[in-house]
């Protein structure tokens, strides 16, 4: 039977191949109470089978594919981090000897708790770890049920293969050897989750987020996937497949083009120089960075180190990953973000709760409010800046107020590096992120007391517009293209640019084709995006010209019809 499937599209590309369905079991946790003589026995149950998932993941090092670089040891060492967290490794133990409960009740509860804490996370990066966290211990579940730890190898298919699972692990996806699928598609998985990720990292077509397609579709079914569209053309006809394989041959003959300027500079036909800057969460990804031709790093998504851990991370170990990358782009400029963290985060063991965290405690007023913490990042950034081009980049400021307390602690940190005589780039730049409709507004005081802007497109957009981009309900009222929103860019960009002081965008409209020439349009000479995305950008931008986007940008501007203004930008990129 022939039907379609539609998700979201994390990783493009045109895929064509059978399905292999990677088994997916609910595992069936069940509580009952132990006599007390068998609780010892039931704690070296659960210890023995926590040893027996962290060898298993370690053992997977040696296993991953070549060309996935080095994100597959960052997964493995997350999850890693994630077995040892006291939520997983000793909260069950301590539950097992005080309620007399099996291993995997007392694994399960403590499971939905540390879940719970990811889900109120308002970003969407930090939310999507709960995934890592229920991959983890369904590992270490099933070793305590006696189900094999490993995923059995696919089936030989004459043609390619494409993955389909209810949703799969970094870890999984190591032993399936990933470079085997021509695609892979989950029912769950976000764009932002660990298989978007990786499946961006291959270069391999992904769509996640389709519900229900491990039960509908059926092993060896042909399947076309659009990993441009999100669309799953199921059981094709041969008009249809006939079509496709058109089009793969095509998306795969650009994709070899583009490889080619890698070394090219990114400039206009008329001449002008962009800056492609690149987003990282991670020091390992250093080498996809480098091979997709960045300029530099636009945002270093520091919050990764305080991820999944009750110890947060010291000054040496932030040290060590802010001079890797530093080091690491050898003088290319590196933009460090302070941690953006919401309002719910635990730090030293005290639960801040909000009913809207959002608009709570969150990103550099968690700085303020925890002192000590900042000045931990702080120095370890300021440290950092001695072995390279590096940055700091402050989010979610509002006003003067927060600008001028986040400048004053820099200072009282430097000066205390002085007194020890530890090196550090007194001018290191320090920039905020524009990410609040009032801040855009009230550009002003953002222009005169800090050295670089980044626009934050993602929250700006969410929080002009009232929408929580995270709620199915009403995702679709998120609208880049929104009036107002277009307004508050051109005035943050032009504003910047009159000022004289730098300005990039490095939410997610910096990486989507059809916004680059609007961007450009606007005024932006520098954007910051998701690795796999730089080389298509880069080709976008040697084959325009700047003075003929003035005409179109303004009508765009000027334009309030949601399909007048598509109208124009559809002649924009065509142009």
């Amino acid at each position: 039977m022939n039907f379609t499937l539609h998700g979201i599209a994390v990783s493009s590309g045109i895929a064509i191949g059978h399905a292999h369905l990677l088994s997916h079991t609910a595992l069936e946790v069940v509580h009952y109470v132990l006599p007390k003589q068998f609780i010892a026995a039931e704690v070296a149950r659960f210890d023995a089978a926590l040893e027996s998932t962290r060898q298993e993941l370690a053992a997977l090092r040696g296993s991953r594919p070549q060309q996935a670089a080095a994100e597959f040891d960052a997964f493995l060492d997350l999850h890693l981090m994630i077995l040892d967290d006291e939520h997983i490794s000793r909260a069950p133990r301590a539950m097992i000897e005080r309620e007399h409960c099996n291993a995997e009740w007392a694994l399960k509860v403590q499971m939905d708790d540390l879940v719970a804490h990811f889900e109120a996370f308002e970003d969407a990066y930090l939310r999507e770890r709960k995934t890592d966290v229920v991959q983890v211990v369904e590992r270490v579940l099933k070793t305590l049920t006696g189900q094999p730890g490993h995923v059995p190898p696919p089936p030989q298919h004459d043609g390619n293969m494409i993955l389909v699972a209810h949703d799969v692990s970094p870890a999984d996806l190591i032993q399936l050897k990933p470079h085997q699928f021509s695609a892979i598609l989950t029912d769950l998985g976000g764009a932002t989750s660990h298989t978007a990720i990786i499946a961006r990292g291959l270069n391999t077509p992904c769509v996640v987020g389709l519900h229900h397609a491990r039960e509908l579709l059926r092993e060896n079914d042909l399947l076309i996937v659009d990993g441009e569209l999100g669309v799953i053309i199921v059981n094709p006809d041969k008009q249809i497949l006939t079509e496709y394989r058109l089009r793969q041959d095509q998306f795969g003959l650009e994709r070899k083009k583009l490889r080619r300027l890698k070394a090219t500079q990114a400039t206009t036909l008329d001449g002008t120089t962009i800056e492609l800057h690149a987003n990282i969460e991670l020091p390992h990804d250093l080498p996809e960075v480098k091979e997709n031709g960045a300029t530099g790093i636009g945002l270093f998504r520091s919050e990764f180190l305080f991820l999944n851990r009750d110890e947060l991370p010291d000054e040496e170990e932030q040290f060590e990953a802010y001079r890797a990358v530093a080091e690491g782009m050898e003088g290319l400029p590196v933009t460090i973000r302070t941690f953006d963290l919401g309002a719910d985060k635990q730090l030293n063991n005290a639960k801040r709760v909000a009913s809207n965290p959002a608009l709570g405690l969150r990103a550099i007023r968690l700085c303020l409010a925890e002192p000590q913490l900042f000045r931990t990042q702080l120095r370890a950034l300021l440290r950092a800046s001695h072995y390279g081009n590096v940055k700091i980049l402050v989010p979610m400021l509002s006003g003067v107020a927060e600008i001028s307390q986040t400048l004053q602690f820099i200072n009282s940190v430097k000066q205390k590096l002085d007194a020890e005589g530890i090196p550090y780039n007194r001018s290191v730049p320090i920039g905020g992120m524009v990410e609040i409709p009032a801040a855009a507004l009230a550009l002003n005081a953002f222009t005169k007391k800090l050295d670089f802007l980044s626009i934050g497109t993602n929250d700006l957009i969410q929080y002009t517009l009232a929408i929580d981009r995270t709620d199915e309900e009403v995702a679709s009222l998120y609208d880049p293209l929104h009036p107002a929103v277009l307004y508050l860019l051109a005035h943050v960009i032009g504003s910047a640019n009159k000022a004289g002081i730098p300005v990039s965008v490095c939410g997610e409209m910096a990486g989507e084709l059809v916004y680059t020439r609007l961007l450009l349009g606007l005024g932006l000479r520098q954007f910051s995006m998701n690795t796999a995305q730089l080389l298509a950008a880069k080709q976008r931008v040697l084959t325009t010209s700047l003075p003929e986007l003035a005409t179109l940008t303004q009508k765009i501007l000027r334009a309030d019809d949601p399909l007048k203004i598509h109208e124009l930008l559809a002649k924009l990129n065509a142009a």
